[in-house]
């Protein structure tokens, strides 16, 4: 991985949270989501079908990668402290990264399609902060798929072009942010491989090593 010269800020924003569930009220207010859209605040997020939580697997993927990405130099901060809270919504985590001067910003998530496997990186489908960062948040989007093809993992069957790539209009935190922005969907969690690598702390590690190694060739 690259030596960085110089300080960089990275927000990890691990989707959805463990406290959801429990606050419907709370998850399901309506929140701007960019572009004159509003939507549900968060979610609680898929699982596997043996019961693993898609929100345990983004927060246990995104302190593995918090931990990399210090050990580089690089500034981390993230959406949310623990995996026992509600929320943040969706709009909050945009501003978190906004506000953060973000060099990068990363949404980590796990997927809950019903057929096909694989990962696939997401950006915005537009420029909310202008064609300049729309050009940054596409090449951390190349930059972080590259690292998970070398790493092994196979772009998703299901998603998008099945390149592994996909650009969406609905997703708040994308829309919102200014900053460099991308969601990864590490993997298929209804998918018993995908299921099975998800579910295994060195499978989480693989990830969290591929997602890191993407972050910091883009920083570089």
């Amino acid at each position: 991985m690259p030596t960085l010269s110089g300080h960089r800020v990275v927000v990890l924003d691990p989707g959805h949270d463990g406290g959801n569930a429990g606050h419907p009220s709370a998850i399901n207010k309506l929140v701007p989501a960019g572009y004159g859209r509003y939507k549900a605040c968060n979610t609680v997020g898929t699982e596997t079908y043996a019961g693993y939580a898609e929100h345990a697997f983004n927060w246990d993927v995104a302190q593995r990668v918090r931990s990399i990405l210090r050990a580089h130099g690089v500034t981390v901060v993230m959406t949310r402290n623990s995996d026992t809270g509600v929320g943040p919504c969706v709009n909050v985590r945009a501003e978190i990264g906004n506000e953060a001067h973000a060099d990068a910003e990363v949404s980590i998530h796990g997927d809950g399609s019903l057929q096909g496997n694989g990962f696939h990186v997401i950006r915005a489908d537009g420029d909310p902060g202008g064609p300049v960062i729309a050009g940054d948040s596409e090449r951390l989007s190349v930059a972080v798929h590259s690292a998970m093809i070398a790493a092994g993992h196979s772009p998703a069957t299901y998603s998008g072009d099945g390149d592994g790539y996909d650009v969406r209009s609905d997703l708040g935190g994308l829309n919102l942010s200014t900053q460099p922005s991308i969601m990864i969907e590490c993997g298929n969690m209804r998918d018993p491989g995908d299921a099975a690598t998800m579910s295994s702390a060195s499978g989480r590690q693989d990830i969290a090593a591929a997602i890191a190694s993407g972050i910091l060739s883009y920083l570089d």
